[in-house]
């Protein structure tokens, strides 16, 4: 059986577990990884003994190159996908019916229902994204890649780093190499922000020139198989402030900390609380902002959250980003974000740039 029957074997049972007879599943990413199919506006209808992709003509031959043995019902030009779907629920006579409540719309939702009187239609919310919050090999396999082009840019990119170059085009040769590198793109916009900027965790890359201040912080990732990673490095470029190392250090020590407590059976809370200790012992507490890490695969942020109100516990398979930062406005911030697996006995740094200050002081260019 292929990875992807495997994914849809188990979802029969989350489904049948519900009391349902089936799932519309109208998730992009949710489609593609139960069947590999890359398009988009395109439904799939899993029941416990069958599943059906619900598509148009643009992608017929597509769906039959990636999704090979996969059925599919292609509606015609003029058809509208939600009375195509309509229809298909009527003709498989489901007396129950189960949809994506994260992604269909309120007015697609009450259309369902209005239009299916007979039919009991509910509201499922994260059931196929239990399943992609663990990776088989195949998922790993690409995250490592992922990974790999990510650090290989990196690497490429700070050796050539210039003082009169802008942000924006720092970011926008980190995508120039990604694709260079093999992979199809970033993962999301790279974040390059100089100096105070870097204040900002989502700063969006704009003129500031990375000679004007003594350090940069970069956030990028590259996609590889349609999965993603995730890094952050904060580069000295100059004579640093004097609190500087201080604070590297601290969010480094936060970082170590956490990765090393990941295991199977710890919960995501105490992670995030182990790592925003070592941050509060510093005095830097209510500089810590935001949770310390997420999961990653086919979308950038997903299942689990490390955050301090999150409450399960790590698993193999999983796949988590450790990002805790220390951000004073008007001065800077510094983040470090890796990519770690969660294996049966522990975990595996998948990431493997360095992370000391000594290690991420470059010259600049020009």
């Amino acid at each position: 059986m292929s990875d992807f029957g495997k994914r849809r074997k188990m979802l029969t049972r989350l489904i049948a577990n519900a009391d349902a007879q089936a799932l519309l599943v109208t998730n992009t990413n949710n489609v593609t990884y139960l069947t590999g199919f890359t398009g988009d506006d395109s439904f799939l209808m899993v029941t416990r003994d069958n599943c059906w992709m619900i598509s148009d003509p643009r992608y017929e031959e597509q769906i039959a190159e990636e999704c090979p043995g996969l059925n599919a019902f292609i509606r015609q030009p003029g058809e509208l996908t939600s009375e195509v779907t309509i229809n298909e629920v009527k003709k498989a006579k489901l007396a129950s019916l189960l949809v994506e409540g994260d992604t269909m719309s309120a007015c697609a939702f009450e259309k369902l229902k209005t239009d299916l009187p007979q039919v009991s239609i509910g509201l499922s919310s994260g059931m196929i994204e239990s399943l992609r919050a663990i990776k088989d090999k195949t998922e790993i396999d690409a995250i490592r890649l992922a990974v790999k082009i990510a650090e290989r840019v990196f690497t490429s990119v700070t050796a050539q780093l210039r003082s009169d170059q802008s942000e924006r085009e720092v970011a926008n040769e980190i995508e120039r190499q990604v694709r260079g590198h093999g992979g199809s793109g970033c993962s999301f916009k790279p974040i390059v922000a100089v100096g105070p900027r870097a204040a900002l965790p989502h700063a969006r890359a704009a003129e500031s020139r990375i000679g004007s201040a003594p350090f940069v912080l970069i956030d990028w990732g590259a996609t590889a198989n349609l999965y993603r990673s995730d890094l952050t490095r904060v580069i000295v470029t100059g004579k640093v402030p004097a609190k500087f190392p201080k604070v590297y250090n601290t969010v480094l020590a936060a970082q170590q900390a956490a990765i090393a407590a990941l295991k199977p059976g710890a919960m995501v809370s105490e992670i995030d609380r182990i790592a925003r200790s070592v941050i509060e012992a510093a005095g830097m507490g209510k500089n810590f902002n935001h949770g310390l890490g997420h999961g990653i695969g086919l979308d950038i942020h997903e299942a689990p959250r490390l955050g301090k109100n999150q409450d399960r516990s790590l698993e193999p398979g999983m796949v988590v980003t450790v990002e805790p930062g220390v951000y004073f406005a008007g001065w800077g911030g510094v983040r470090i974000e890796d990519d770690v697996l969660i294996t049966r006995d522990g975990h595996e740094l998948l990431s493997s740039l360095p992370r000391s200050i000594e290690e991420n002081t470059v010259e600049l260019l020009g």
